[in-house]
């Protein structure tokens, strides 16, 4: 009893940290491609694991340290089956064998520091079959330490093996990646690690709570270190127990269930008892901005819910998550969840920032609450429009409301009820010889029907010139007479004549007339009238009551659902004089 008094306490993470493949949690596309690679014998001489803090880098190349340096009673012989410890295994494990050398680039930043591994390289193993070195936060290297390992680690004596950790791969230079064998660790999925937490609680003879576990692993974001040391953290809190509610103090977490019953108050736009909620969390000891927080968490579960209903069966999920959300996801449409992440989203900003987070908090909540339930636009104009005070446009048909699906399959279901129907034409039968079908020729009768038939043809050079750069005196079958804007180039006559001649089959007479070019292309009258229809629309009663209900909002386009013909028919040119 007196020594393990005496003894020192060794935390969870380093407790337990695996010391071979078998233990190594949540990498096993890692684990595979190695085993492989040792199998065949085609071990590369240069490793880099990246990922995020405490998924296992530095443990990975303690291990692969291990395994290159494996010997027994049959001699040496690199194997990732450390079931039993080799020769080497307990100093390496221990950090104490000459023949590994563990390196902080963080504290070892120099051409210096390099310059000692390049020595040292010359010379090998004192014991060991390797030569290994790691250099952990290799990416906290100086350009100069980079560039001095160039040559050592492309072509390195056969009795040495380099593995470099890092968590931020992109700051290592692009030339160091491609002489090395990468492994990208992964986080740690919630369920692995709630499995691996249990299995660390039994052996220590600790009690926990589900809900309690859930938290821990939601806080350690798939590292296993951190869910390890706040683990550790939990259970001196709870004197020896890890209960949901020791937990929650210990992150400053509101309850779970509180902070749905919070978010159902505030999308019902009760805003009394949202506010008396968020008071009482307060006063237990949540922190404002975190459970702003949690409130933008739990509306992205509810979000994702509705789009991927299994997203339910995730296992990091409380039973209230799981059973409320689902419940939520079906009552709440999408426009309503989007909007109040957006709230929260910069209410979470603000909260930040204010000298009073509380009041910021509650702030965010009562512009939550009001506006949760406002309607979408074509609601608003569907329900002014069938007020009595308020005219409608007879020219126009009322607008119905958009449904609350997506918008995609409602506007399919329109293209498919109004779209003109298909008939198949009988198919003669194959014995009979079919005539072959010549392109039929186009047939134009005024101006507006020649800018439709290039637009057809997709020929916008001429049709670019038609709308602006041509304004229209006259037009006959075979005869057409326009005005040039200036600056136009006097060839896209002739291009215009060829190509009535290729789509008519017939020859046109393309005139330019010398008279001064008078009125507006086009172009300029169909902006005009685009003008005069937005002047109209901001005068019509139903578009101000728009503009009112929703201040701020601007009119920014105008359609006209029924339109005359942009250019009326032309009248035949007046006959020409007889010269006397």
């Amino acid at each position: 009893m007196a020594e393990a008094a005496s003894s020192p306490y060794l935390v969870l993470a380093r407790k337990y940290r695996p010391r071979d493949f078998s233990t190594l949690v949540g990498q096993d596309a890692m684990v595979q491609t190695l085993g492989n690679a040792f199998a065949q014998n085609r071990i590369h001489h240069a490793f880099i694991l990246t990922g995020v803090r405490g998924v296992g880098k530095t443990t990975t190349a303690r291990i692969l340290a291990r395994a290159f340096n494996y010997e027994d009673e049959s001699g040496p012989h690199p194997t990732l089956d450390l079931s039993q410890e080799g020769t080497h295994c307990r100093a390496i494990i221990e950090g104490r064998h000459v023949d590994v050398v563990e390196m902080d680039a963080a504290s070892n930043t120099g051409i210096g520091d390099i310059r000692e591994i390049i020595d040292s390289v010359k010379y090998g193993p004192v014991s060991a079959p390797y030569k290994v070195y790691v250099i952990d936060e290799v990416h906290m290297l100086s350009t100069a330490a980079f560039n001095g390992l160039l040559k050592t680690l492309e072509e390195p004596p056969p009795y040495v093996k380099f593995i470099f950790a890092t968590t931020e791969i992109r700051k290592v230079p692009i030339t160091i990646l491609s002489r090395c064998q990468r492994f990208d660790l992964r986080r740690i999925p919630a369920e692995i690690m709630s499995n691996y937490l249990e299995t660390i609680l039994a052996q220590e003879g600790i009690g926990f709570e589900p809900d309690a576990l859930a938290m821990i692993v939601r806080a350690g974001e798939g590292s296993a270190r951190d869910s390890l040391s706040l683990l550790d953290q939990a259970i001196a809190h709870g004197n020896g127990t890890v209960s949901a509610s020791t937990v929650k103090a210990m992150l400053g977490l509101g309850d779970r269930a509180k902070v749905i019953d919070l978010f159902e108050d505030v999308m019902a736009g009760r805003v009394a008892e949202a506010l008396t909620a968020l008071r009482e969390l307060y006063d237990l000891g949540a922190d404002p901005q975190t459970l702003l927080a949690d409130l933008s968490e739990f509306t992205h579960l509810v979000t994702r819910i509705k789009v991927v209903p299994a997203a339910a069966d995730d296992a990091a999920l409380t039973p209230d998550e799981r059973s409320r959300g689902r419940d939520l996801a079906n009552r709440l449409p999408m426009r309503a969840l989007t909007r109040a992440w957006q709230i929260l989203f910069k209410g979470n900003e603000e909260t930040a920032r204010a000298g009073n987070g509380l009041q910021a908090a509650e702030m965010t909540l009562i512009r939550l609450a009001y506006a949760a339930d406002l309607p979408s636009p074509d609601e608003v104009i569907s329900k002014l429009t069938q007020q009595g005070n308020l005219p409608s446009s007879p020219a126009q048909p009322a607008i119905a409301p958009r449904p609350s699906g997506g918008g995609g399959p409602t506007a399919l279901r329109q293209v498919a009820q109004s779209g003109p129907a298909m008939v198949a034409s009988p198919v003669p039968p194959a014995s009979e010889p079919q005539p072959v079908a010549k392109p039929a020729l186009a047939q134009i009768g005024s101006y507006k029907d020649l800018i439709a038939l290039a637009t057809a043809k997709r020929d916008v050079l001429v049709k670019l010139a038609l709308e602006s750069q041509m304004r229209p005196i006259s037009f006959e079958e075979g005869r057409i007479e326009v005005a040039l804007s200036e600056g136009t180039d006097p060839g896209i006559i002739a291009t215009l004549s060829a190509r009535l001649q290729a789509w008519t089959g017939a020859r046109w007479l393309v005139m330019v007339s010398t008279r001064p070019p008078e009125g507006l292309t086009i172009r300029q009258e169909a902006e005009q009238k685009q003008q005069a229809a937005t002047a109209a629309a901001h005068d019509d009663p139903l578009v101000k009551a728009i503009l009112e209900t929703f201040p701020g909002a601007k009119l920014v386009n105008v359609t006209v659902r029924e339109e005359a013909a942009i250019v009326p028919d032309l009248p035949p040119p007046p006959p020409e004089e007889d010269d006397e």
